[in-house]
């Protein structure tokens, strides 16, 4: 493709490539380095912004990653930077990652801003990196390309696959239930994650990847890859080339995020029956487009796309098997009909170019339209007097039981008075209550922890109960299964109607109607509400201060108020 940009047009040629005392001493840093003017002189500068960490199982193998990057990167005449962020591994950071999402974004997008960047490869995959990444560099809006770190392989335990979070859920019932023992639990730990990369079930990580790539912003079929597979590093090795060329055609992502390339990733999420959390990324990563997106939208897709990949927890298989069987192109090839194929991507080449040829080579893991996973959809927005701002659940993931429903209330104030009762012999609970958690959302979590799929009481479980309707303004891991309403908006800990729900309330469900009702009259509410208190401040000080005092709620997409689309920050001086 014709070059558009001269080096003198290059971002970074204010910083190396003029004639003055400033210049000088970038220039003279470098030679510190060992680098010669041969090596960035009239050559884009590419950061690799690197996420891998020695805690971060999911990016263990980025570091490596990133000399792939450099060698394509180098290979294409460019001259490349890593610059390490912030890591944000799922299992480990608390109270959750989602607290620090918008943290990671910020930091993507000033560590860009700041130093002498033409262009950006964002190395991430695990949950909540994907999305603040790309919220980083829509919002500096210079030339980036994604690269997933890839699910890892399938567990295994005594001749059973097993799957990240997924099975975790089930043995661990089945262990509370008195099924398995503890060396049985001890085989499964060691045999549930057996290779680096991401969760290999279609949890978040997986979810969050696809949509990367169904908006335009990886190359084609670059999330579906296993991390551990040799298909892997020359992904990398390609980004690293393609960047180079993204910089020299000014190809930003402005000119790929489209009201048209997001519905193809709503599309594409409804299709692959993606994790919960993709509803707050995705309207998140739009809004940094300036593109307004409503939860409303992605109720009004799920009602058209079905599931079509067979991966747990809506299916059988697992990502490894979703690769062999012709991958992410191989189910938007599916599903052609329903995208907008003429979108743009990072390759330069539309989407509908992209998938050209893709085949499906397992057909019960991706099946086609006409015989889908499920018949009921990935996804779910309720409104009603308990949600009036959106609330949502993934009803393929479901006992369809559940899906209308009407019981009593079961209301735990917080997480810890819900893991103090939740286990005793006396609960007085039955398979019909409705368990509520409050004061686990944005604010009130803090930060909207992953606790929404409540745990099934102990005494239900050993009588064989696995699923129950579970209500809470928290989100779920994307790995998570069962009859769990999520994101419930406004939070309980700002005064939403959920703060003024008490044990032994009727709550009722109707999944086709769209509605969460609490069957309380308007005069008792009004009692309830007069009669509550907001609860003290999570933080007082520091970052946590800075979040309670600029985050939006989960029908905004989580984002500072701050940060959303407006007018650019203004380039550096060069002093």
């Amino acid at each position: 493709m014709t070059r558009r940009k001269s080096p003198q047009q290059l971002r970074s040629h204010r910083w190396l490539g003029v004639s003055d005392l400033r210049a000088f001493g970038h220039r003279s840093r470098l030679r510190q380095f060992g680098y010669d003017a041969q090596d960035w002189a009239g050559k884009p500068v590419i950061a690799i912004v690197n996420t891998w960490s020695d805690i971060n199982s999911c990016h263990a193998h980025l570091r490596a990653r990133a000399e792939d990057v450099k060698r394509g990167v180098l290979q294409a005449g460019g001259f490349p930077l890593e610059l390490p962020a912030m890591s944000l591994a799922e299992p480990f950071v608390k109270p959750t990652t989602m607290l620090y999402r918008n943290f990671l974004a910020m930091e993507t997008e000033e560590l860009l801003r700041s130093h002498p960047i033409d262009g950006a490869v964002l190395l991430g995959g695990c949950d909540k990196t994907t999305p603040a990444l790309i919220m980083g560099a829509i919002s500096i809006g210079i030339p980036a390309l994604f690269v997933p770190a890839g699910p890892m392989l399938r567990g295994n335990w005594r001749g059973n696959i097993l799957g990240s979070g997924s099975d975790a859920w089930k043995y661990w019932d089945d262990k509370r239930a008195g099924l398995i023992d503890e060396d049985e639990w001890s085989e499964i730990e060691n045999g549930i994650a057996r290779s680096f990369g991401t969760c290999m079930t279609m949890g978040t990580a997986a979810t969050m990847m696809a949509i990367a790539e169904a908006m335009g912003l990886t190359l084609p079929g670059a999330s579906s890859i296993p991390a551990a597979d040799a298909n892997h590093p020359r992904m990398c090795a390609a980004a690293g080339r393609r960047i180079v060329d993204m910089v020299w055609e000014d190809l930003t992502p402005d000119r790929i995020l489209t009201p048209a390339s997001i519905d193809n990733a709503i599309k594409v999420h409804m299709a692959m029956g993606g994790s919960t959390n993709a509803m707050i990324h995705v309207v998140a990563m739009a809004r940094r487009a300036g593109i307004a997106l409503a939860l409303a939208r992605f109720d009004e897709i799920s009602r058209t796309v079905p599931v079509i990949a067979n991966v747990r927890p809506s299916g059988a298989f697992l990502m490894e098997d979703f690769f062999y069987a012709g991958g992410l192109r191989a189910l938007m090839a599916q599903m052609r009909d329903m995208l907008s194929l003429d979108c743009l991507t990072v390759n330069g080449r539309t989407l509908g170019e992209n998938i050209a040829g893709a085949a499906v080579h397992l057909p019960d893991v991706i099946r086609p339209l006409a015989n889908a996973v499920s018949t009921e959809p990935a996804c779910a927005i309720f409104t009603g007097n308990l949600s009036p701002r959106g609330c949502v659940m993934k009803p393929s993931a479901a006992d369809p039981k559940f899906l209308s429903h009407r019981g009593p209330a079961l209301v735990f104030e917080d997480y810890n008075h819900m893991a103090r009762e939740i286990d005793r012999d006396d609960l007085d609970v039955t398979p019909d209550h409705v368990l509520v958690l409050k004061n686990s959302g944005p604010q009130g979590g803090p930060g909207m922890p992953e606790w929404g799929m409540l745990p099934i009481p102990r005494r239900l479980v050993r009588a064989g109960v696995r699923d129950m309707l579970r209500i809470s303004d928290a989100r779920m891991s994307g790995t998570s299964y069962g009859a769990c309403i999520l994101h419930v908006a406004p939070e309980s800990f700002v005064g939403g109607p959920l703060a003024l729900v008490a044990t032994g309330d009727a709550i009722e469900v109707d999944v086709a109607a769209r509605r969460l009702h609490l069957h309380v009259g308007e005069e008792e509410l009004a009692a309830r509400r007069a009669a509550w208190t907001p609860p003290p401040p999570r933080y007082e000080r520091g970052y946590g201060a800075m979040f309670a005092a600029h985050i939006g709620q989960a029908d905004e997409g989580c984002d500072f108020d701050f940060l959303k689309a407006g007018a650019p920050v203004p380039e550096p001086e060069i002093h």
